[in-house]
């Protein structure tokens, strides 16, 4: 016989960047980041901005775990947001029914996050755009979820293709939400200018009417790389 998980598994957060680390990655693109990261940790194309939002946001993780079509552990949430954390709101991926809707994006930005990420769709779009809570999700879903649990808050929560934890900085624009794992922060920010250097020098050579980068022509003209074939 199965045991019954408690209601709630909670672990409040233990590790946090720095106010430095947090603001380095301030106004950032998202591919400037996931380039920093050699391709890796941005969030499957499904999780995109709400219809007509145009921000960049940056900040801590905090983690919430739900099943599917429940936000008890999302409520649960709003006594460990702490200011500048972005929600990250894991809810299996189902899209049955709204992760969230307008009141819950308003207490969450009472509580001082300041952005919500979610696998899940959310509701009640024009209240969310009053209420101003950067969001992305899945879609639209007038939907209404359960509260019942159980649920857990503050632990690694899969979401997107990847496991975030507490702690992890998180950074959306409208190209997506991409997740740097806390122990690569300070390695990441020091390739951040090194790739805006690349992709300022690049756009630089386009507008001056680039048609075929060095590194291509190169690999074209060696016989060891490329067969010319009749």
């Amino acid at each position: 016989m199965i045991e019954e998980p408690k209601t709630l598994t909670i672990r409040a957060p233990q590790r946090r960047p720095s106010a430095a680390q947090i603001a380095a990655f301030q106004n950032v693109p998202t591919g400037f980041v996931v380039d920093a990261m050699f391709g890796a940790g941005s969030l499957a194309t499904q999780i995109v901005p709400i219809p007509g939002q145009d921000v960049q946001v940056a900040g801590p993780a905090l983690t919430v775990d739900n099943r599917p079509s429940d936000i008890l552990a999302l409520l649960c949430a709003l006594k460990y947001i702490q200011e500048g954390d972005i929600v990250v709101n894991g809810f299996a991926g189902f899209q049955g029914c709204a992760a969230a809707g307008d009141r819950v994006s308003g207490m969450m930005k009472n509580c001082g996050a300041v952005g919500f990420v979610t696998d899940g769709p959310m509701r009640d779009l024009d209240g969310i755009r009053a209420v101003g809570l950067p969001s992305w999700c899945t879609g639209l879903n007038p939907g209404s979820p359960y509260s019942t649990g159980p649920g857990r808050v503050g632990l690694p929560v899969p979401i997107g293709g990847q496991s975030v934890e507490t702690g992890d900085m998180i950074v959306a624009d409208k190209d997506g939400v991409v997740v740097v794992p806390f122990d690569m922060l300070d390695h990441i920010i020091g390739r951040l200018d090194a790739v805006a250097a690349l992709e300022h020098d690049m756009d630089a050579q386009v507008a001056e009417g680039l048609c075929v980068p060095d590194a291509i022509e190169e690999m074209l003209q060696d016989a060891d790389k490329v067969a010319h074939v009749t």
